[in-house]
């Protein structure tokens, strides 16, 4: 009862009760004195006296409750919160505050999202900057130099010409890039899912980057001999982009002699998952849960001999999720990494 009464209720009750006290001891006191005492009539007069006091009070107390948070409503409404409707008005002080402390923890919430995007704005903004500036200063360096004579001397100005070639070539790929990242984000990006072998796959990709795996001397192998054909449903060429990224990645941090291996293992029983391992350097822990944003760089120097995007994680991360399977990270500093996804295994 105490719990579903509620305090407006409760203050009517106990000022009626108060106020049929005082005017039944004057009644009581005025007919002893001036008349004679009857039982019934004071019963009768103290039960309609607490009625009436209850009734009266309650109404102007509520109709003084509900001016006051009707007001509070309409300015919360205005700000289009979905946890307060107008036409659900209550006047319970205690169901009041719930929906307001309600209110105020979800607008925190929002605020402090907003303020990880603002800061995630910022730093998207700078790092696309400093991305597209430094191959732009390049190019305009070289060509600024050849305009100035030195497209005179035939050596120098094919020199300059590749590598101002060079540097169109990285603006175009950072900007193809960016464009595919954007077309998944919208939702413009459709994959094409087939049936195909994921080992197969994974062989064209290492026979693609095994000139660049060479120049560090890094091993591409699997973890065992798969003899049989592993078939999977996936966009064949997302998928294989997947494997590049990340394979490119291994390459890039990995230790000179070191290795960078495959395994391909059943998760469950409509499931596989997709190691990509190696011994290079590792991430800290720190960096693991930005390691998938765009342009998100663990080398704070500002260093880009590694070359790159800087968008290669992002996009793993977008066609993983577009397939709506699952990626994971492990890595231990100064030991090695571990990036996995799952791919839906073929009937």
């Amino acid at each position: 009862m105490a719990k579903t009464f509620k305090r407006s209720y409760k203050f009517a009750f106990k000022s009626s009760i108060f106020i049929t006290l005082i005017l039944t001891l004057f009644v009581s006191v005025f007919l002893y004195v001036f008349y004679s005492l009857n039982i019934l009539a004071i019963a009768t007069f103290t039960l309609v006296c607490f009625l009436v006091s209850f009734l009266i009070i309650q109404f102007r107390v509520q109709q003084f409750i509900y001016k006051r948070v009707k007001k509070i409503y309409d300015d919360l409404t205005l700000l289009e919160s979905s946890t307060f409707d107008r036409n659900k008005i209550t006047t319970d002080m205690a169901t009041l505050t719930q929906e307001i402390d309600k209110y105020a923890r979800n607008k925190k919430i929002e605020i402090e999202a907003l303020k990880i995007r603002e800061q995630y704005r910022k730093e998207f903004i700078g790092n696309v900057s400093h991305e597209l500036k430094t191959p732009l200063f390049m190019v305009q360096g070289y060509i600024s130099t050849l305009i100035d004579g030195a497209a005179e001397n035939e050596t120098l100005r094919e020199k300059y010409l590749k590598r101002a070639d060079k540097g169109v070539e990285r603006l175009i790929y950072i900007i193809k890039d960016l464009d595919m990242i954007t077309k998944f984000e919208a939702g413009d990006l459709r994959l094409e899912v087939t049936t195909f072998d994921i080992v197969e796959l994974v062989k064209n990709v290492f026979d693609l980057l095994e000139m660049k795996a060479s120049k560090k001397k890094i091993s591409l192998t699997f973890d065992m001999e798969y003899k049989r054909p592993i078939m999977v449903n996936g966009d064949k060429e997302r998928i294989q982009q997947v494997l590049s990224n990340l394979i490119v990645n291994s390459i890039k941090y990995g230790e000179i002699n070191g290795t960078t291996e495959v395994s391909i293992e059943n998760l469950i029983k409509n499931k596989v998952i997709v190691r990509v391992t190696d011994n290079g350097e590792g991430i800290e822990k720190v960096h693991i849960p930005r390691l998938f944003e765009r342009f998100y760089r663990v080398d704070k120097s500002g260093s880009r001999k590694e070359g790159g995007s800087g968008l290669g994680l992002a996009i793993v991360k977008h066609i993983i999720e577009a397939h709506q399977e699952k990626l994971y990270v492990e890595s231990e500093y100064g030991i090695g990494s571990e990036f996995s996804f799952t791919l839906e295994k073929a009937k």
